[in-house]
């Protein structure tokens, strides 16, 4: 009998803890056997150097997802790989997502992934260059805006907050400038623009009406002492 045959315990026997697994796992482990989920380029790279950080990451997407429940279009800015964007969709169900990044051949691997899925696209470009489609009600971007100069950083908001509706909620997520001196050196030397909390939200409070400041250390989020925080999320709301 080969392994994927195994036939039910007879009438009146406990199953087995094999059976019980054989019974629920069997046949989606199977599916996805043949089709198992690739890691893109970023993610496998910090899962080998450093996997906590793909929790961290995780954690950052979940935030977001819980935070954008009830939109409908979704823009994340500065995707990458699209590591955490199932999160999202997971839980906000949206009627689409479009991920945005400079990075050519990383939007060409998400294109592939998804290929033929309609609630997903990808583009190439550069927001700090280029205009975005308009009409989402929701945005984020995490790890994105201490790698932006800060000459080009009013061109940024410009095509960010242009591509927003009236009602829409824009979630940014950066380290923490008061932290820096515990970041990694590869970090150290790609944080240009780095800002602590208050930096923060005065940059979004010239964008947003109402401005929600969190803090997150580890893949805890919490509303605790800033300065101490190894990491910044503020919330964006009502579109000046």
């Amino acid at each position: 009998m080969n392994e994927t045959s195994r036939q039910p315990p007879p009438a009146g026997q406990e199953p087995s803890g094999r059976d019980l697994w054989e019974s629920i796992c069997r046949e989606p482990f199977a599916r996805n056997v043949k089709a198992p989920y690739v890691l893109g380029p970023y993610a496998s790279f910090v899962q080998r150097d450093d996997p906590k950080h793909n929790l961290f990451t995780l954690a950052r997407y979940k935030f977001c997802a819980k935070m954008l429940i009830g939109k409908r279009r979704l823009l994340e800015i500065g995707c990458a790989d699209a590591f955490g964007l199932d999160i999202v969709r997971h839980e906000v169900k949206p009627q689409r997502i479009t991920g945005v990044d400079f990075d050519e051949p990383v939007i060409a691997f998400n294109r592939q992934r998804y290929a033929g899925d309609p609630e997903v696209e990808f583009l190439a470009l550069d927001v700090t260059q280029n205009r975005l489609p308009g009409g989402y009600d929701g945005a984020w971007c995490t790890d994105v805006i201490e790698h932006i100069y800060p000459r080009d950083e009013h061109s940024f908001w410009d095509h960010v907050t242009a591509s927003l509706t009236e009602d829409a909620v824009c979630i940014v997520g950066t380290p923490n400038a008061a932290a820096n001196r515990y970041a990694s050196v590869q970090s150290q030397r790609g944080h240009v623009n780095l800002k602590d909390g208050e930096a923060l939200r005065m940059t979004m409070r010239e964008r947003f009406e109402n401005v929600f400041l969190f803090s997150m250390n580890d893949e805890v989020v919490h509303t605790g002492f800033t300065p101490m925080a190894h990491y910044l999320f503020a919330i964006g709301a009502g579109k000046r």
